[in-house]
């Protein structure tokens, strides 16, 4: 069987889903007949609403008597973790970046990682037909990041095409604006090897996705380094120190064929598939014959910087909304999704009640938290807080990012002074064209816990931020966090119009009229910084006497701001958290009681 393995990386929004759609009409994977979705990778609910992959996908096509598997990645930093595992099974990839933006953080983390693996380049300049476009000094960009990356002469000597995903065309020439993708599907045959796996040797697989079915259990996904299994064959799982796992029979082997999972009685070495009949063996396992003592290397995966606390919905409305409120499923849900998700860890926190979350970054987990609200699940989730560490020195250090943000010239010196408040210091600042500056700065990751949603207004919601894990630095010192206090509910009760009214005169509301609350719950923002109590329930007294002076006039309220997900997350204090229901998302006080308000404010203030 003729073979090549290959992933497709791009950063966020620079057309690879929408390539793979094409290579799927174009490789004749689907009938003539057949409806399809448009970016039918993306799969899941919440990949669909956001327009992002968060999921590293398997699928394959056909060219010409060569079976091309494809691997599609995630473009967000966030989910890098899907990324790092699944080139060990390809032996090329196709760098996709956009003939406008060029090469973004995401596109510099993921090709590290394949460079360092010594794969196969084949750069594609896609969105060719942008009238912004600017493919030479993108294709120079691209030249720079492999040389920086330390890529082998080999790997220097890259081929380009340029496409456009949408269109459904890619070409030698960077005029071309019609045609097929027949050249990219000659140039993966042509340029990528085919698997250097070992036919004749004894069964190696090793696991990179973990999937979960109703029917058939767990599901194990990777690459075959060597030999073939057959149905039923017995087989065992060892860890990365030879120790074994478990051992079971290969109840079921899958290939991929387009979108589906296509069930096969052998499979060889060299391919990827699926195999289910296995219970506890997890990623970075080997699965191999009995015979076999010696795992497979697997990739080391970057730790997390980030960390969240899961907590059990404590407020007086917990349960009304929601059918899985219990530590223990909290408990069994969270070490499920640390199983197949290696780039997030689950501890118990000492009270039994809460767990610490530990990931990526604030998407990652924020993309977990809504899940898991889906799944019907009632959480308390807390500030995020980045994991400090210890160099040789025993000195304290902390995470730092690369920043890379585009906005119009006009509002960059708004942007450089307020990362510079937050402890950034600025590391380039060039112009992008279009009337746009691209800055890059070094932040701690502390300083940019909440900060996206104040870029957004600076910048009147035209600035572009992408941010990438860069290293553990010194600790830079007290950062400055929220400016504003908020406004407290002091009592239980559906909120009211008539106290609402005099309110909007504090600060911003988050609530509207009608609106269930209880006490210690977050109804606004004050303008001021200190946190105020308020009652927003109170009624209007109604009496037999008219109010003089035409004051019984309808009171007009502006529209309560209400806080997505991630906006929430990000919003609140060290003393505050999310309430996470599957109908509702509230900020509340961590003590609900204001005397135990005040008791923990005294005793931090003492430490």
């Amino acid at each position: 069987m003729n073979l090549r393995n290959v992933a497709i990386i791009a950063h966020v929004d620079h057309g690879k889903t929408t390539l793979v759609d094409q290579l799927f009409r174009q490789s004749g994977t689907f009938r003539d007949n057949q409806r399809i979705e448009e970016r039918a990778m993306d799969s899941n609910d919440l990949e669909k609403e956001r327009g992002i992959t968060i999921l590293a996908k398997c699928t394959s096509v056909d060219w010409e008597g060569t079976r091309i598997n494809i691997v599609d990645t995630p473009g967000h930093a966030d989910f890098g973790g899907e990324v790092e595992r699944i080139l060990s099974m390809v032996d090329g990839v196709i760098l996709l970046v956009d003939s406008s933006e060029g090469a973004m953080p995401q596109t510099k983390f993921v090709t590290g990682k394949a460079l360092a693996l010594g794969l196969r380049p084949i750069v594609v300049v896609n969105k060719v037909d942008r009238p912004d476009e600017r493919i030479q000094e993108v294709l120079d960009e691209v030249f720079d990041l492999f040389v920086s990356l330390e890529a082998s002469d080999e790997q220097l000597d890259f081929p380009v095409l340029y496409a456009s995903g949408r269109n459904g065309y890619a070409n030698v020439s960077p005029d071309a604006r019609e045609g097929t993708l027949a050249p990219l599907f000659n140039k993966i045959v042509e340029h990528i090897p085919a698997p250097s796996a070992d036919p004749d040797g004894p069964f190696k697989f090793l696991v990179t996705l973990l999937d979960r079915d109703n029917f058939l259990g767990r599901i194990l996904t990777g690459l075959v380094f060597s030999g073939s299994v057959k149905t039923n064959q017995q087989i065992h799982a060892l860890d990365n120190d030879g120790k074994i796992v478990e051992t079971g029979r290969a109840s079921k082997i899958m290939t991929f064929r387009g979108l589906e999972r296509v069930p096969t009685e052998e499979a060889q070495a060299g391919d990827i598939i699926s195999l289910a009949g296995l219970t506890t063996a997890t990623v970075s396992n080997t699965i191999c014959d009995p015979s076999v003592s010696e795992p497979l290397h697997a990739q080391p995966i970057d730790p997390p910087t980030l960390s969240m606390r899961f907590a059990v919905n404590d407020s007086p409305m917990a349960g009304r909304e929601g059918t899985k409120v219990t530590s223990r499923m909290i408990r069994d849900r969270l070490f499920r999704e640390a199983e197949s998700n290696v780039a997030i860890k689950v501890t118990e926190a000492d009270d039994r009640d809460s767990y610490e979350v530990a990931g990526r970054g604030e998407l990652q987990l924020g993309v977990l938290i809504e899940t898991m609200r889906r799944e019907g699940f009632e959480l308390g989730i807390s500030r995020p807080r980045v994991l400090f560490g210890t160099d040789e020195d025993g000195k304290k250090t902390e995470p730092y990012e690369t920043v890379i943000i585009d906005v119009d010239e006009e509002y960059s010196g708004t942007v450089v002074e307020k990362m510079n408040i937050r402890k950034a210091e600025m590391t380039d600042m060039r112009p992008s064209g279009g009337g746009k500056t691209r800055i890059t700065f070094s932040a701690p990751s502390r300083g940019m816990i909440g900060y996206h949603g104040e870029f957004l207004s600076d910048t009147r919601g035209t600035g572009i931020m992408n941010r990438l894990f860069e290293k553990y630095g010194p600790h830079k010192g007290q950062i400055e966090g929220r400016k504003n206090g908020v406004l407290i509910s002091n009592g239980s009760g559906e909120a009211n119009s008539y106290a609402l009214g005099p309110l909007e005169e504090r600060g911003i509301l988050f609530v509207g009229h009608g609106e269930a609350l209880y006490e210690g719950m977050v109804v606004g923002e004050n303008a001021k910084p200190d946190d105020l109590e308020v009652n927003p329930m109170k009624a209007k007294q109604l009496t037999n006497f008219r109010a003089s002076g035409g004051k019984d006039d309808a009171i007009r309220l502006t529209p309560p701001k209400k806080m997505t997900l991630e906006q929430a997350i990000a919003y609140i204090d060290d003393d505050e958290m999310v309430e996470v229901t599957p109908k509702s998302i509230r900020l509340r006080k961590r003590f609900l009681d204001p005397n135990e308000r005040k008791r923990a404010s005294r005793a931090k203030q003492a430490a």
